[in-house]
């Protein structure tokens, strides 16, 4: 007897399907350089996205935007396996099965940063919102021209680079990606302090993404 095939479980995790979609937000958590093993079912990195996901909806207009998130298989990048970047790339299938030719956005944090400028190139996709992304100076860029990429980083930040995530940036610029950095004065690498202008400030560089209008400088606090 055959057995039958080995189905995998779906990369994509829809949190908001609005009645007329226009476009969607991609949502990539962050992990750790090595693991094999599945996320917890605490799963802290994918909760850790929820709030940005809840600030686009509150900012942008939640009744055209889906919202999702990619679910991996493995807690780790895994070095050449780039096991997320996998996960991310079934997603955008998933995704562009539910609705074809819709104009993405893609927003990861840490190693969901670094998966998130990997699968720039996909049709679908017109920009990366990176947060304190994990960016590696072999990485390549070529797959970021024409599109759109935001960098938000505290240079404070002790897990990644911000130094490296702005020369990633530069390298992007060079081969004609439109780059805007934001050097963010607060929140480390978790972004947990200030969360809420990491909030804010993601909801107007995925705005300033799917318009075409670059962002304008952080508003003041009050």
């Amino acid at each position: 007897m055959t057995p039958p095939p080995v189905t995998e479980p779906p990369a994509l995790r829809l949190l908001h399907v609005p009645p007329r979609v226009r476009a969607a937000v991609l949502l990539l958590p962050g992990g750790r350089a090595e693991s094999r093993q599945p996320p917890t079912r605490l799963d802290l990195p994918s909760r850790r996205m929820i709030p940005f996901g809840r600030a686009v909806r509150r900012d942008l207009p939640g009744d055209v935007l889906l919202t999702a998130l990619v679910r991996y298989r493995h807690r780790g990048w895994n070095g050449p396996r780039a096991d997320p970047v996998r996960d991310a790339r079934r997603a955008l299938g998933e995704l562009a099965a539910l609705a074809p030719q819709l104009a993405v956005t893609l927003v990861g944090h840490s190693m969901g940063g670094r998966a998130a400028l990997a699968v720039a190139g996909h049709p679908q996709v017109r920009g990366v919102v990176a947060l304190a992304p994990w960016c590696v100076p072999g990485d390549p860029v070529r797959q970021l021209a024409d599109r759109d990429l935001v960098v938000l980083h505290d240079p404070g930040d002790r897990i990644t680079s911000a130094a490296e995530s702005f020369a990633f940036a530069r390298r992007a610029a060079a081969i004609g990606a439109r780059v805007q950095t934001l050097p963010m004065r607060h929140g480390g690498h978790s972004m947990l302090r200030d969360a809420a202008t990491w909030h804010r400030l993601t909801a107007d560089a995925i705005a300033s993404v799917m318009t075409g209008v670059p962002l304008l400088p952080p508003r003041p606090e009050h």
